[in-house]
Protein backbone atom coordinates (compact mmCIF):
# COMPACT_ATOMS: atom_id res chain seq x y z
CA UNK A 1 0.00 0.00 0.00
CA UNK A 2 0.77 3.67 -0.90
CA UNK A 3 2.85 5.65 2.15
CA UNK A 4 0.08 5.92 4.94
CA UNK A 5 -1.35 9.60 4.85
CA UNK A 6 -4.09 8.98 7.88
CA UNK A 7 -4.40 6.17 10.43
CA UNK A 8 -6.67 5.33 12.64
CA UNK A 9 -6.35 2.78 15.76
CA UNK A 10 -8.90 1.55 17.96
CA UNK A 11 -11.47 3.78 18.04
CA UNK A 12 -14.29 3.33 20.44
CA UNK A 13 -16.71 6.14 20.16
CA UNK A 14 -20.30 7.26 21.53
CA UNK A 15 -23.22 8.99 21.19
CA UNK A 16 -24.30 9.71 24.66
CA UNK A 17 -24.47 5.49 26.17
CA UNK A 18 -24.65 4.28 23.18
CA UNK A 19 -21.40 2.95 21.96
CA UNK A 20 -20.87 2.98 18.37
CA UNK A 21 -17.60 2.13 17.42
CA UNK A 22 -16.30 -0.47 18.60
CA UNK A 23 -12.39 -0.99 18.33
CA UNK A 24 -12.65 -0.03 14.84
CA UNK A 25 -9.05 0.46 13.42
CA UNK A 26 -9.05 2.52 9.04
CA UNK A 27 -6.27 3.71 7.14
CA UNK A 28 -5.20 5.28 3.89
CA UNK A 29 -2.45 5.27 1.42
CA UNK A 30 -1.60 8.42 -0.50
CA UNK A 31 -3.72 8.48 -3.51
CA UNK A 32 -5.93 5.69 -2.10
CA UNK A 33 -9.68 5.49 -2.73
CA UNK A 34 -10.86 3.73 0.01
CA UNK A 35 -14.83 2.61 -0.49
CA UNK A 36 -16.30 3.09 3.29
CA UNK A 37 -19.33 0.52 3.20
CA UNK A 38 -22.24 -1.04 5.38
CA UNK A 39 -25.91 -0.67 5.64
CA UNK A 40 -27.38 2.47 6.99
CA UNK A 41 -26.53 2.63 10.97
CA UNK A 42 -23.30 0.61 11.56
CA UNK A 43 -20.68 3.76 12.01
CA UNK A 44 -19.36 4.84 9.12
CA UNK A 45 -20.24 8.69 9.33
CA UNK A 46 -19.57 8.22 13.16
CA UNK A 47 -15.83 6.86 11.97
CA UNK A 48 -15.59 9.86 9.66
CA UNK A 49 -16.03 12.41 12.26
CA UNK A 50 -14.01 10.81 15.35
CA UNK A 51 -11.22 10.72 11.97
CA UNK A 52 -11.77 14.51 11.75
CA UNK A 53 -11.70 15.59 15.27
CA UNK A 54 -15.64 16.53 14.74
CA UNK A 55 -16.48 14.00 17.65
CA UNK A 56 -14.08 12.90 20.49
CA UNK A 57 -13.59 9.40 20.63
CA UNK A 58 -13.41 7.87 23.99
CA UNK A 59 -10.29 5.84 23.31
CA UNK A 60 -8.12 5.21 20.23
CA UNK A 61 -5.56 7.04 17.74
CA UNK A 62 -5.61 8.75 14.91
CA UNK A 63 -2.70 9.81 13.39
CA UNK A 64 -1.72 12.49 10.16
CA UNK A 65 1.44 11.30 7.89
CA UNK A 66 2.57 9.96 11.32
CA UNK A 67 1.68 12.87 13.57
CA UNK A 68 -0.53 12.08 16.78
CA UNK A 69 -4.00 14.16 15.61
CA UNK A 70 -6.00 12.60 18.03
CA UNK A 71 -7.02 15.59 20.28
CA UNK A 72 -6.45 18.52 17.21
CA UNK A 73 -9.30 20.57 16.18
CA UNK A 74 -11.06 19.81 13.13
CA UNK A 75 -9.76 23.36 11.50
CA UNK A 76 -6.55 22.19 11.99
CA UNK A 77 -6.68 18.72 10.50
CA UNK A 78 -8.30 20.71 7.49
CA UNK A 79 -5.40 22.78 6.72
CA UNK A 80 -3.44 19.54 6.90
CA UNK A 81 -5.14 19.01 3.38
CA UNK A 82 -8.06 17.14 4.56
CA UNK A 83 -11.41 18.24 2.99
CA UNK A 84 -14.58 16.70 3.99
CA UNK A 85 -18.18 16.59 2.37
CA UNK A 86 -21.00 15.68 4.62
CA UNK A 87 -23.78 13.98 4.06
CA UNK A 88 -26.03 17.26 5.13
CA UNK A 89 -23.71 19.29 2.64
CA UNK A 90 -23.13 22.16 5.06
CA UNK A 91 -23.61 24.91 2.69
CA UNK A 92 -23.55 28.76 3.25
CA UNK A 93 -27.41 29.20 2.47
CA UNK A 94 -26.94 33.05 2.57
CA UNK A 95 -24.07 32.95 0.61
CA UNK A 96 -23.76 32.90 -3.12
CA UNK A 97 -22.66 29.94 -5.46
CA UNK A 98 -19.28 31.76 -5.81
CA UNK A 99 -18.68 33.15 -2.23
CA UNK A 100 -19.64 29.53 -1.27
CA UNK A 101 -16.47 28.44 -3.25
CA UNK A 102 -14.50 31.05 -2.49
CA UNK A 103 -14.59 30.96 1.37
CA UNK A 104 -11.99 27.83 1.83
CA UNK A 105 -10.49 28.19 -1.69
CA UNK A 106 -6.47 27.68 -1.01
CA UNK A 107 -4.03 27.87 -3.89
CA UNK A 108 -2.55 24.64 -5.05
CA UNK A 109 1.42 23.83 -4.85
CA UNK A 110 1.46 21.67 -7.97
CA UNK A 111 0.54 22.92 -11.42
CA UNK A 112 -2.60 21.19 -12.23
CA UNK A 113 -4.33 22.04 -8.65
CA UNK A 114 -8.27 22.83 -8.64
CA UNK A 115 -9.30 26.49 -9.35
CA UNK A 116 -12.97 28.71 -9.17
CA UNK A 117 -12.72 28.20 -12.97
CA UNK A 118 -11.73 24.54 -13.07
CA UNK A 119 -14.53 24.00 -10.72
CA UNK A 120 -16.99 26.00 -12.89
CA UNK A 121 -16.21 23.58 -15.98
CA UNK A 122 -16.79 20.13 -14.11
CA UNK A 123 -20.01 21.66 -12.92
CA UNK A 124 -21.55 23.54 -15.62
CA UNK A 125 -25.00 23.83 -13.41
CA UNK A 126 -23.45 25.66 -11.03
CA UNK A 127 -21.49 28.00 -13.17
CA UNK A 128 -25.08 28.87 -14.77
CA UNK A 129 -26.42 30.30 -11.05
CA UNK A 130 -23.20 31.39 -9.46
CA UNK A 131 -24.85 34.35 -8.46
CA UNK A 132 -27.54 32.52 -6.50
CA UNK A 133 -27.61 31.77 -2.97
CA UNK A 134 -26.62 28.26 -1.53
CA UNK A 135 -30.91 28.34 -0.79
CA UNK A 136 -32.34 28.32 -3.81
CA UNK A 137 -30.00 25.47 -5.17
CA UNK A 138 -31.33 22.08 -5.59
CA UNK A 139 -30.39 19.26 -3.80
CA UNK A 140 -27.96 17.81 -6.61
CA UNK A 141 -26.93 21.52 -7.39
CA UNK A 142 -25.76 21.80 -3.60
CA UNK A 143 -24.08 18.47 -3.42
CA UNK A 144 -22.02 19.83 -6.33
CA UNK A 145 -20.87 23.11 -4.98
CA UNK A 146 -19.97 21.59 -1.54
CA UNK A 147 -17.90 19.23 -3.73
CA UNK A 148 -16.70 22.01 -5.67
CA UNK A 149 -15.34 24.05 -2.15
CA UNK A 150 -13.94 20.81 -0.99
CA UNK A 151 -12.08 20.53 -4.26
CA UNK A 152 -10.77 24.30 -3.94
CA UNK A 153 -9.16 23.34 -0.28
CA UNK A 154 -6.56 21.35 -3.28
CA UNK A 155 -7.00 18.70 -0.40
CA UNK A 156 -4.70 15.80 -0.33
CA UNK A 157 -7.64 13.82 1.14
CA UNK A 158 -10.82 13.93 0.06
CA UNK A 159 -14.10 12.44 1.94
CA UNK A 160 -17.52 11.76 0.50
CA UNK A 161 -20.02 10.75 2.65
CA UNK A 162 -23.18 9.71 0.86
CA UNK A 163 -22.01 11.12 -2.55
CA UNK A 164 -24.66 10.51 -4.18
CA UNK A 165 -27.30 10.00 -2.13
CA UNK A 166 -31.08 10.94 -2.94
CA UNK A 167 -29.38 12.60 -6.31
CA UNK A 168 -31.16 12.33 -10.10
CA UNK A 169 -29.42 9.60 -12.05
CA UNK A 170 -27.83 12.67 -14.37
CA UNK A 171 -26.76 14.47 -11.43
CA UNK A 172 -25.17 10.98 -10.07
CA UNK A 173 -23.66 10.73 -13.07
CA UNK A 174 -21.67 14.39 -13.20
CA UNK A 175 -20.73 13.36 -9.36
CA UNK A 176 -19.32 9.92 -10.14
CA UNK A 177 -17.27 11.55 -13.32
CA UNK A 178 -16.22 13.95 -11.07
CA UNK A 179 -14.83 11.50 -8.54
CA UNK A 180 -12.93 9.21 -11.36
CA UNK A 181 -11.10 12.74 -11.88
CA UNK A 182 -10.32 13.52 -8.41
CA UNK A 183 -8.75 9.52 -8.61
CA UNK A 184 -7.09 10.15 -11.52
CA UNK A 185 -5.20 13.59 -10.19
CA UNK A 186 -3.79 11.36 -7.47
CA UNK A 187 -5.63 12.60 -4.58
CA UNK A 188 -6.82 10.17 -1.78
CA UNK A 189 -10.97 9.72 -1.58
CA UNK A 190 -12.32 7.98 1.19
CA UNK A 191 -16.16 7.20 -0.65
CA UNK A 192 -19.44 6.18 1.24
CA UNK A 193 -22.12 5.24 -1.04
CA UNK A 194 -24.36 2.85 -1.66
CA UNK A 195 -23.30 2.24 -5.05
CA UNK A 196 -21.70 -1.04 -4.97
CA UNK A 197 -20.64 -1.30 -8.80
CA UNK A 198 -19.36 2.14 -9.19
CA UNK A 199 -17.80 1.57 -5.82
CA UNK A 200 -16.48 -1.64 -7.09
CA UNK A 201 -14.82 0.47 -10.07
CA UNK A 202 -13.79 3.22 -8.43
CA UNK A 203 -12.03 1.76 -5.39
CA UNK A 204 -8.48 0.31 -4.40
CA UNK A 205 -10.29 -0.97 -1.05
CA UNK A 206 -13.56 -1.72 0.72
CA UNK A 207 -14.24 -1.51 4.03
CA UNK A 208 -17.77 -2.82 5.28
CA UNK A 209 -18.73 -1.87 8.89
CA UNK A 210 -21.13 -3.66 10.69
CA UNK A 211 -22.51 -2.38 14.17
CA UNK A 212 -19.37 -0.14 14.58
CA UNK A 213 -16.85 -2.97 13.94
CA UNK A 214 -14.61 -3.58 10.71
CA UNK A 215 -15.49 -7.17 9.54
CA UNK A 216 -14.13 -6.92 6.13
CA UNK A 217 -10.85 -4.43 4.84
CA UNK A 218 -10.31 -5.86 1.21
CA UNK A 219 -10.05 -5.21 -2.47
CA UNK A 220 -13.13 -4.87 -5.18
CA UNK A 221 -12.31 -8.11 -6.23
CA UNK A 222 -11.88 -10.16 -3.02
CA UNK A 223 -14.91 -8.40 -1.88
CA UNK A 224 -17.03 -9.78 -5.40
CA UNK A 225 -15.47 -12.99 -4.30
CA UNK A 226 -17.36 -13.09 -1.67
CA UNK A 227 -20.94 -13.13 -2.20
CA UNK A 228 -22.65 -14.41 1.16
CA UNK A 229 -20.58 -12.09 2.87
CA UNK A 230 -21.81 -8.85 0.37
CA UNK A 231 -25.41 -9.95 1.34
CA UNK A 232 -25.31 -10.63 4.55
CA UNK A 233 -23.92 -7.13 5.26
CA UNK A 234 -24.89 -5.05 2.26
CA UNK A 235 -27.39 -6.17 0.22
CA UNK A 236 -26.17 -6.81 -2.70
Amino acid sequence: MAASLLEARNLHSYYGSSHVLQGVDFSIGAGEVVALMGRNGMGKTTLLRSMLGLLKSRTGEVEIDGVSATAMAPHRIARLGIAFVPDNRGIFPTLSVRENLLVAARPATGGNGWTFERVMATFPALAARFAHRGNQLSGGEQQMLTIGRALLTNPRLLILDEATEGLAPLIATTIWRTIRTIRDGGIATVIVDKHFAMLAELADRCVILVKGRKVFDGSPAELAAQRGLREQHLGV
